[in-house]
């Protein structure tokens, strides 16, 4: 595989993850992918992008039923502090699955209009 097939394959995928999460607009800006491709260029893990991504959706779904909507997000530089931390403080081993499940369960809590 090339290196522009390489990138835009990493690219691609993380447009995806970042799509499937909660709260994620319906398509990408060129400033999401552009971000996607200097983490590329930067080589963060896909696995570490997909924990960042599930990590910080998931902090948003369990905030107190009393605290105050969040707006959606707009950009994948929102999650930018947590791929950060995970790169200071990297997650254990199974992390990734537990933060699915816990992503799925926290998704079917969730008032019909949430």
């Amino acid at each position: 595989m090339s290196h522009m097939d390489a990138s835009a394959s990493y690219v691609a995928a993380v447009v995806t993850l970042y799509l499937e999460m909660p709260d994620t607009p319906i398509r990408v800006s060129a400033s999401d992918q552009w971000l996607a491709r200097h983490f590329y260029q930067d080589g963060v893990p896909l696995e570490l992008i997909e924990t960042a991504l599930l990590l910080g959706s998931l902090r948003r779904l369990i905030r107190p039923a009393d605290a105050p909507r969040l707006s959606p997000i707009r950009s994948l530089a929102y999650f930018r502090p947590v791929f950060e931390e995970l790169q200071e403080n990297p997650a254990p081993e199974n992390y990734r699955e537990y933060l699915r499940l816990k992503l799925r369960q926290a998704a079917k809590a969730l008032p019909a209009d949430a």
